[in-house]
């Protein structure tokens, strides 16, 4: 029977990184958890907790952030992605579902197309598969990310307390500023190809454009007319009164998740 009270923390050799990771519970088919930009196994916590109730949850914290140190390597969604592939690797975890928020979710995404074999269902909350997903004014200032903006946000708070170099906070706003810059648009055939039952979740005040996230829905199956042809694999949920932040700290989000999670996978074809 899953259970919450296994937990280990520790860390993977991946690709000339030190990965940190914690897992929490047991039982079930594992899940992965992918944090956003900045962000840290800490914003992911409270879902972790929930979301553990009913299986293994494995959370790690990408280049360059929280207890993971930076190396000398640009960072990009591809790597990223075969980071993260690595860890599931290194714990022996033959497949997995995959949840990934906001930066996260793109990391999810290349890993879903890049190592299919690893993923058995697919959570997207937040975030987008191309620039074009995010406004004009929100995409501006993306890239001109700066200490300016940063500085003294809880984000650097926490870095300075728990990251190997507690300096380096202005050098991963440069890592982050490089990455929205260099971002580039995953196919639109490379989404519609995707095998994995996915599952697309938004704020209704989010940072993303709420039209991208529906096209990002039709691409995995959704938008039919379910009366006539069947539920497809694809699942859609806007979240109301919830902003990008707000989008970990609505309880019902992880419930909605674990229940998605447990669906039974239809057999047919997308």
């Amino acid at each position: 029977m899953p259970t919450t009270e296994a937990h280990t923390c520790g860390y993977c050799p991946v690709n000339g990184l030190s990965i940190y990771y914690e897992s929490l519970g047991t039982g079930g088919v594992p899940l992965l958890m992918l944090h956003g930009a900045f962000c840290t196994i800490t914003n992911l916590r409270a879902q972790m907790v929930s979301l553990a109730k009913s299986r293994r949850v494995i959370a790690i914290e990408s280049q360059g952030h929280g207890r993971t140190a930076d190396i000398d390597r640009p960072l990009s969604y591809p790597q990223l992605a075969d980071d993260a592939a690595g860890v599931l690797w290194h714990l022996e975890i033959p497949v997995a579902d995959i949840y990934g928020y906001s930066a996260g979710g793109g990391i999810a995404q290349h890993l879903t197309i890049r190592h299919p074999e690893l993923v058995r269902k697919l959570v997207i909350a937040s975030s987008c598969y191309s620039p074009e997903g995010f406004p004009e004014e929100v995409l501006k200032g993306l890239k001109n990310l700066s200490m300016e903006h940063m500085g003294g946000s809880s984000y650097e708070i926490e870095y300075k307390q728990i990251a190997p170099d507690p300096e380096g906070f202005p050098g991963l706003v440069e890592r982050i500023k490089e990455l929205n810059i260099s971002m580039k648009p995953i196919p639109e055939e490379d989404i519609r190809g995707i095998q994995a039952p996915t599952f697309v979740l938004m704020g209704d005040s989010d940072v993303i454009r709420a039209k991208h996230v529906y096209e990002m829905f039709k691409l995995r199956g959704g938008g039919v007319n379910a009366d006539m042809v069947g539920l497809p694999q694809a699942q859609l949920a806007v979240i109301p009164g919830t902003s990008h932040k707000g989008m970990m700290e609505r309880p019902w989000v992880a419930e909605m998740i674990d229940e998605f999670l447990q669906r039974e996978v239809l057999m047919s074809s997308l």
